[in-house]
């Protein structure tokens, strides 16, 4: 793993302090709350300096080259820079449910999921908590961990924030939810969010590059782009995916999702109040042969 060149060189011990500086003025995403989380100060995603883990576990049902067969070693993280209003998971993601862990714990679980003989770690909704990660990365090495790192994303992130990420992930998967701003603030509370994730889609592919797998089919590094079809157009969907043929190629990874229901507060909320029909599904795989994205999966 390239992170492993990054703990010989000494480079990751400097930005795992880097890091942890920030913390004192908290910018990680977009929001820029400026928070000092290591005073125990919290910003729009309520979390403090330790890392907050709802569950460790081994997930079978993501992309099949995350999933392989074996499973992905996922760490689903509580909090979360954003504020979606139809959450699946919003127990953790907003009111917080979880555990507390040192860094010491944080390490201890992805050795843990190493030796359960999961394809990767697969760290879900992790933004906020990017210093502790490079931590915990930095206290597993020596104990032997070498598995390759999904950066499971909102993808509502900050380029220089990923920067410290440059050589440590080896798969992004991060969503492009919104085109317009009106929905990214009225149903995930995220303003500038398309500005912001198409810059850190563009920074991701620099640093990783398209999706490439091992002859069993099990991602090794690359990206993967998730993208959820929401009722009435809300996603802004054909425009996204011209803008990734447009921007990123045509043999970008697209996962398109047909998934969504009106979990959490989304029945009362108009646009998103009911789940998306067959024919809007049908109108989003009609935009994606359009744009010429043939890599990827779908869901019938």
């Amino acid at each position: 793993m390239r992170y492993i060149d990054l703990f010989q060189s000494g480079e990751l011990r400097e930005r795992v302090k880097q890091a942890y500086a920030r913390l004192a003025h908290c910018d990680f995403c977009p929001h820029g709350c400026g928070v000092n989380r290591l005073a125990g100060e919290r910003g729009t995603c309520r979390s403090s300096v330790r890392p907050k883990v709802a569950s460790t576990n081994v997930h079978r049902g993501e992309e099949p080259p995350i999933s392989g067969t074996r499973g992905s070693g996922t760490i689903f993280f509580s909090g979360c820079t954003l504020g979606c209003r139809f959450c699946q998971n919003f127990p953790i993601s907003q009111l917080g449910n979880g555990t507390e862990l040192t860094t010491p714990e944080f390490a201890a679980r992805m050795l843990r999921l190493q030796k359960q003989g999961v394809h990767n770690i697969n760290l879900v909704t992790p933004g906020h908590f990017l210093p502790q990660f490079l931590a915990a990365l930095w206290l597993a090495i020596p104990q032997g961990f070498h598995l390759p790192i999904v950066w499971n994303s909102s993808g509502y992130e900050r380029v220089d924030a990923l920067k410290l990420l440059d050589g440590v992930v080896d798969i992004y998967l991060p969503d492009m939810k919104y085109v317009a701003e009106e929905q990214a603030v009225r149903f995930s509370a995220a303003p500038g969010y398309r500005g912001a994730n198409r810059q850190a889609v563009l920074e991701m592919l620099r640093q990783v590059g398209h999706l490439e797998v091992d002859d069993k089919g099990i991602a090794r590094h690359g990206l993967i782009i998730r993208h959820l079809v929401l009722p009435e157009g809300g996603a802004g969907t054909a425009e996204t995916l011209n803008w990734i043929a447009t921007n990123l190629g045509n043999e970008t990874h697209i996962s398109l999702m047909k998934q969504f229901f009106p979990a959490h507060e989304a029945a009362s909320v108009p646009g998103i109040h009911r789940k998306i029909t067959d024919e809007e599904y049908e109108e989003a795989l009609a935009a994606l042969e359009e744009a010429g994205l043939e890599n990827g999966w779908v869901q019938r």
